[in-house]
């Protein structure tokens, strides 16, 4: 259970509320204890001998036992809700923390729907178990131990007759915890992957309908679902058999402490008030028993939830930085590749081969290449979203292993291919690299993306909501506050990772003027898409799987590569401006 027990340890900073539940347990186990006492001396001191005042003493006694149970329980799940919160929301803060620090190769590989699933269901489980199952698990020990004292001390022949049953009972529940362990991984996996195929189909519900496939997703969403019914089921089945098990079990102790019990009251060896009290207590030490099958349905899917939950919180990143990282000075822009050859984790080849080149500061790289060439994966290598497999990049003269991740990024802007924007303003989307900037800063940058117009034409301007993932936007629109975005933060390197693809060419003509006098102070570097991107870089990069075929102006590869020319007529051949 080393699962479990690492969990526990997120209870040590709730030590407080953890205390008081566990005082207020203690007061509860030893009110539940003393009351078949209570009843042993309301029957032998007081109904027997038809004493009132006894009577009315151990009613008295029983009613303010009850008083101090009711209040204790309160209590003790009070406390202990506050300690189980605490814990789900340091957990919940661990991983949301540690897929912030995570690298694009963990989540390549990483299904959402499953991520979210730890995030929610797997934490709630554990917080389940540190919340009511450790509480359940103190008060069945404290309980067995009180029970078994005082039935030793009462009569332990009796004692004996009842602790023949227990065995039997521990072992019907050890064969439970077996089975109930993997049953409640296969759960969590099959909701696990439920949650997959739901946050897909929400993400691509346009797709969904374009393609009248809902008949399609109902199926496969509802077959998923079918398997996590099964799952479910069986793991009720192994649940609903224990305790009826456990319960004709220790209906024979109880039988048998009845017979044995009256013989010894009819005998004078045993008053009737104690046999009552006896009886009382078989069933506070089979309380425990019960409870401690509840605990271990809660502890088997504890251990499995927080095996997922710790395999996020373990899991590595590729990209570590340095412990003795550099932060990355004012940079002028100068971009270096040495040599560089890189792979994608878990993949079978290089998808970049021994790649050099170098961007002078203030040039406009154009990256050109067919689809699989590697345009992106360039790109990519010089944020350090990924490392390189061999070979090094450069940014003026460090190695950007070298240096701290956050100063790296804070000095290139990026506009992906596909435009994020979070829910909020148009405003807080744009400022979301420079959150402190002013007004006149985001509207600068808007200009300059040739956002500005259209921004001011919605009804709330800057302030107008763009909704989830920028429902509401049309593409373009989201392109150019994506741009805009990159451009406040007023990087020395620019990265357009196809950045225009979903404008019309007159939009991209004015952003491209807009941003012609900006880049000029910056290295940029274009996925290329259209014919004027590649016409006016300084410099073209022309990949052919992975490897450098060719660089240079647009004219020079016009006369030296064939490739070059048989791309442009590939790519570009429906642009009215085109011409070899």
């Amino acid at each position: 259970m080393k699962n479990v027990r690492r969990a526990l340890r997120y209870l040590v900073p709730y030590w407080k509320p953890t205390l008081g539940a566990f005082l207020s347990l203690l007061i509860v186990n030893s009110a539940n204890l003393i009351s078949p006492q209570l009843l042993r001396i309301l029957i032998d001191q007081g109904i027997n001998p038809l004493q009132m005042n006894t009577i009315w003493m151990v009613v008295g006694g029983l009613a303010a036992v009850a008083l101090i149970r009711g209040v204790s329980n309160f209590s003790q799940r009070y406390w202990s809700e506050i300690a189980s919160q605490g814990v789900a929301f340091d957990l919940r803060n661990t991983i949301f923390r540690k897929l912030q620090n995570l690298s694009f190769s963990y989540h390549d590989q990483s299904q959402t729907g499953k991520l979210m699933t730890r995030m929610t269901s797997d934490v709630e489980i554990v917080r389940m178990f540190v919340g009511r199952g450790v509480v359940m698990l103190l008060s069945a020990v404290i309980m067995l131990m009180g029970t078994v004292s005082f039935m030793l001390s009462m009569n332990w022949k009796l004692a004996l007759v009842v602790f023949l049953i227990l065995p039997i009972i521990l072992y019907i529940f050890s064969i439970f915890v077996r089975r109930i362990m993997p049953a409640s991984k296969r759960v969590q996996k099959k909701l696990s992957a439920l949650n997959s195929i739901l946050q897909e189909n929400l993400a691509g519900m346009r797709v969904v309908k374009a393609f009248a496939r809902e008949a399609y997703e109902m199926g496969r969403y509802k077959g998923q679902n079918d398997e996590l019914l099964e799952e479910n089921i069986q793991l009720a089945k192994l649940i609903s058999a224990l305790f009826p098990l456990i319960f004709m079990t220790a209906n024979f102790a109880t039988v048998g402490v009845v017979w044995f019990g009256g013989l010894q009251v009819i005998g004078g060896a045993l008053s009737l008030g104690e046999l009552v009290a006896f009886i009382n207590y078989i069933m506070y030490l089979l309380q425990p028993v019960f409870m401690m099958g509840m605990i271990g349905a809660m502890l088997s899917r504890a251990e499995a939830s927080g095996e997922r939950i710790f395999e996020v919180i373990d899991a590595e990143s590729e990209v570590k930085e340095r412990k003795d990282a550099l932060p990355l000075p004012q940079v002028k822009g100068r971009v270096v590749f040495e040599d560089v050859s890189f792979r994608y984790v878990g993949g079978q080849e290089d998808v970049i081969h021994d790649l050099s080149f170098t961007a002078e500061p203030g040039e406009t790289v154009a990256v050109l290449g067919q689809t699989g060439a590697g345009k992106s994966s360039i790109i990519n290598l010089i944020p350090r979203f990924y490392d390189v497999t061999s070979g090094r990049v450069m940014i003026d003269t460090y190695d950007v292993r070298d240096l701290t991740l956050d100063s790296l990024r804070r000095q290139i802007g990026i506009v992906l291919q596909e435009s994020s924007l979070f829910s909020g303003t148009i405003k807080e989307n744009i400022a979301y690299g420079q959150p402190e900037a002013e007004m006149t800063e985001v509207i600068s940058a808007a200009r300059a993306a040739q956002a500005h117009q259209f921004i001011e034409d919605l009804p709330q301007g800057y302030e107008t909501e763009v909704g989830e993932r920028g429902v509401g936007l049309s593409g373009g629109q989201k392109q150019r506050v994506a741009i805009a975005r990159a451009l406040l933060v007023d990087p020395r390197i620019l990265i357009l990772d196809d950045s225009t693809s979903s404008v019309d060419a007159e939009t991209e003509y004015k952003i491209q003027q807009a941003m012609s006098e900006l880049m000029a102070h910056r290295t940029s570097f274009v996925i290329a898409q259209r014919i004027s991107t590649v016409r006016d870089a300084d410099k073209i990069l022309l990949l052919e799987r992975g490897r450098l075929a060719a660089q240079g102006t647009h004219q020079e590869l016009l006369r030296t590569s064939e490739l070059y020319v048989d791309i442009l007529e590939t790519q570009f051949q429906d642009e009215e401006e085109f011409t070899p």
